[in-house]
């Protein structure tokens, strides 16, 4: 089973990001949207309304308790994939299509949902409007229990595996469907950006539903036999705490970096503010052309920080050639060209990350048809942060005034970008800025 928690930005966003919006979030009311309460009601009249379907099988109130229990002790163990997080339900789940009629299956998962979070709803962990989100996470339970209803309505057997994998497919879609439905007005992803969320926790229940089978075996008829589950679940409880250390790891030293990153950038500003004020109108804009190009969330970032501090080394250059109120001469020149290896070394230093966004601040500089500096790298063969950087920077640059010239219009310079582009910049690069900039 998946579930989205709250958030309340309209950006797409993966990776760090995402899971750092998901966990602030979590415990802040939930934000009104007509989306959240259609789905619960909707699936709390389809959940009651199926009680009135005939029973197919009989329960116990001993089945149902065991269910009911193990499947909320299940519940309380998460991992984390971005803004969604996977729970090991699923041999429980599976077991119980065969240990609670059909009819009554989607009522009882929803009430073991709120059973698993009444721990944290009565300490005030979880705010009490987040209700409807438990609800809207039970919505998985339909597609098994329409295909069990309709075709499966028997005790576990072999032959029957199809329709065991049928009503496997049925939970995704319905699941999917569900949290996409609720987490398109919040997190603004697009069907794939949920589907690529997802794909980690639909896998974990995938591999999981072939023990969910066997235990069913077990289960059937034999509803205490289910508290064997246990132990496995301890174990998964055990990976689960261990990859939360490793989230909480990776999150402090994205911090750090950015921390660093942001340090370095007011350094700029302190030297140079007209440098400093450029490097951050620039993050702006390749921000906004990083997300037209739907660059992944490590490229993205590596942007940003490109972005920001792509003028490093220009803390080194003598003021008087930063500041000269003309064009530089050749030797003048040939020493300012040389700011782009210096901020390779100073990030070098640093390391990590930062390490890797010096080599993007190499090529900052690059041209598309070779004529750049300082490696003479063309086309393909200058990173594609780097080719971003490059006609942002550009950009903000002719639209600025300069200490020996007035700055451009708009339309200037957006006639100077497409003449360029091919040559000084990336023909596609171009065409991704000049869309943003609506030129």
């Amino acid at each position: 089973m998946t579930a989205v928690t709250p958030a309340a930005s309209v950006v797409p966003l993966e990776g760090d990001a995402l899971i750092e919006l998901s966990r602030a979030n979590a415990s802040r009311p939930l934000a009104q949207r007509r989306s959240t309460s259609f789905l619960a009601i909707g699936f709390f009249a389809i959940a009651i309304g199926a009680l009135a379907l005939p029973t197919h099988r009989h329960t116990s109130i001993l089945a149902l308790l065991v269910c009911m229990s193990c499947y909320a002790v299940a519940s309380r163990v998460r991992f984390e994939f971005g803004g969604v997080f996977a729970v090991p339900t699923q041999p429980i789940f599976v077991a119980m299509w065969f240990l609670v009629p059909p009819r009554m299956l989607p009522l009882v998962i929803c009430a073991s949902l709120l059973l698993a979070e009444l721990p944290d709803f009565v300490r005030r962990r979880t705010p009490l409007d987040h209700f409807a989100l438990y609800v809207i996470s039970s919505w998985f339970s339909v597609g098994p229990a329409i295909v069990i209803f309709l075709w499966a309505a028997h005790a576990p057997r072999w032959q029957s595996v199809p329709l065991y994998a049928a009503a496997l497919g049925a939970q995704f879609l319905f699941d999917y469907v569900s949290q996409y439905l609720m987490a398109r007005p919040v997190l603004g992803l697009s069907p794939i950006g949920q589907l690529r969320s997802v794909l980690p926790a639909f896998a974990v229940d995938t591999m999981l539903a072939p023990l969910g089978l066997l235990v069913a075996f077990t289960a059937y008829g034999r509803p205490w036999t289910l508290l064997l589950v246990l132990p496995v679940l301890l174990l998964f409880s055990t990976f689960a705490r261990e990859r939360q250390r490793r989230i909480d790891n990776a999150l402090e030293l994205s911090s750090a970096y950015r921390g660093t990153a942001m340090l370095l950038g007011d350094v700029i500003e302190a030297d140079d503010e007209y440098t400093g004020t450029h490097s951050r109108d620039v993050v702006d804009l390749v921000i906004a052309v990083a997300d037209k190009l739907e660059l992944a969330a490590r490229d993205r970032r590596r942007a940003e920080f490109a972005a920001l501090l792509h003028d490093i080394g220009k803390v080194k250059i003598p003021a008087e050639i930063i500041h000269k109120a003309g064009p530089l001469d050749a030797d003048e020149w040939e020493l300012m060209k040389t700011h782009t290896l210096i901020g390779e070394a100073m990030l070098g230093q640093i390391g990590g990350l930062l390490g890797e966004v010096g080599q993007t601040v190499r090529s900052c500089h690059e041209r598309w048809d070779g004529a750049g500096y300082p490696d003479g790298l063309a086309g393909e063969a200058i990173p594609l942060e780097a080719r971003i950087v490059c006609a942002c920077d550009a950009w903000s640059a002719m639209t600025t005034d300069r200490s020996y010239r007035k700055a451009r219009s708009h339309d200037e310079a957006a006639a100077e970008l497409r003449a360029s582009a091919g040559t000084h910049f990336d023909p596609r690069v171009v065409d991704a800025l000049l869309d943003v900039l609506a030129v």
